[in-house]
């Protein structure tokens, strides 16, 4: 199984509340784990502008302003810019089953600051990770529904609206949902 390009939609009876209502983004999974970034989580008390302040990157007068995101609770300090594939940085962008990019290096900020870079993005300040095994354990408990990740509901603005939105999509009510897991 990989999950790479997909999203997990945490489930009503995910035990962990860090992922409670949360959309994860999976950019890598393989044999020896998987990493992701949380999609729908806003940081509320750092602006990308501000951000960009303490990096002592200048902003022009045209440069974007992104929405910051907790990507997860891991390395909370390092941060990923997730973009559509439409910006290629040399050796710094990954990209995720040619639908996303991630860079996590400098330029694709400075970029932004300048108006500049890709067409849609989300910064992301650190990553959710799982060991060897691990993702698929939580999935098979039913802590988590995947489905392939629409760009336009990842890059949404509507923060709050993207868990049940992407329930929605899937054609599922959010309010039909257990916490309960079987086996038939």
């Amino acid at each position: 199984m990989d999950l790479s390009g997909s999203l997990l939609i945490a489930m009503p009876g995910m035990a962990d509340p860090r992922f409670e209502r949360s959309l994860v983004l999976i950019c890598a999974h393989s044999p020896e784990g998987a990493m992701g970034l949380v999609v729908n989580k806003p940081v509320n008390d750092l602006s990308f502008s501000g951000m960009l302040e303490q990096l002592n990157i200048p902003k022009a007068p045209n440069g974007r302003d992104i929405r910051v995101h907790v990507g997860g609770p891991m390395e909370r300090g390092r941060g990923f810019v997730l973009h559509s594939p439409d910006y290629m940085s040399v050796g710094a962008t990954m990209l995720v089953s040619g639908k996303f990019g991630m860079t996590a290096t400098v330029d694709i900020l400075e970029a932004l600051a300048r108006g500049q870079g890709p067409t849609s993005a989300l910064m992301a300040l650190g990553y959710s990770g799982w060991g060897p095994g691990q993702l698929e354990a939580e999935v098979q408990r039913n802590d988590w529904l995947t489905a392939e990740a629409p760009a336009e509901l990842v890059f949404s603005d509507d923060d709050p609206g993207k868990w049940s939105g992407m329930l929605r999509h899937m054609g599922i009510d959010p309010l039909s949902l257990s916490s309960a897991a079987g086996r038939a």
